[in-house]
C-alpha cells in the first residue's frame, strides 16, 4: 500500500471517527440512562473479535465520552482505527466495553486507547494516550479522566 494512499485511509478514518451523529429525539424507555452503549454486551465476543474492559473515573453526569482504539504513528498522530465505544457519563465510575478485530498493522506503528468527554459540545475531559502491548482481550482496571488543555 502506497505512503499517500495509507494516509488518505487513516485521515478519512480519522474524519469519520471525529464527525458526530444526528441526535434521535424519541425518547427510549427500555435502555438505562446512564449509557450510549451497552457497556457488557449480552452476546458472546464473535470469532476474532477482541474486547478491551475497564471503568473510567471523572465523567461527570450527562457528558458525552468516547473512547477510540487507534494505530498510531512515532509522531502521536492517528493513522487508523480498530473500534470505537461511545458512553453517557452518570457522576461515578463508569465501566466501559471496547469490542474489536484485531488487524495487522506496519512495525512503526502502536497501538493506543484514547477517550475524551465532552458537554454540551465543549470538550472538558480526556483520558491520556494508553499504549496497549497487544492485541489480545484485556481488564485494564480504573482509567481516570483528566481535565482537557
Amino acid at each position: 500500500m502506497s505512503p499517500r494512499l495509507f494516509a488518505l485511509l487513516g485521515l478519512s478514518l480519522l474524519l469519520a471517527a471525529c464527525s458526530s451523529q444526528p441526535e434521535d429525539d424519541t425518547p427510549q424507555a427500555s435502555s438505562p440512562p446512564s449509557e450510549l452503549t451497552a457497556t457488557a454486551p449480552s452476546q458472546p465476543l464473535q470469532a476474532g473479535q477482541r474486547e478491551l474492559r475497564g471503568n473510567l473515573l471523572g465523567a461527570p453526569a450527562n457528558s458525552e465520552v468516547e473512547l477510540a482504539l487507534l494505530l498510531v504513528d512515532a509522531r502521536g498522530r492517528p493513522r487508523g482505527e480498530l473500534g470505537t465505544t461511545r458512553l453517557l457519563g452518570n457522576g461515578q465510575a463508569l465501566p466501559f466495553s471496547l469490542r474489536f478485530v484485531p488487524q495487522p498493522f506496519a512495525p512503526d506503528l502502536r497501538v493506543e486507547l484514547r477517550g475524551r468527554a465532552s458537554q454540551s459540545g465543549r470538550l472538558i475531559l480526556r483520558l491520556p494516550p494508553r499504549t496497549l502491548s497487544g492485541l489480545d482481550s484485556q481488564t485494564l482496571g480504573t482509567l481516570q479522566l483528566v481535565p482537557a488543555p
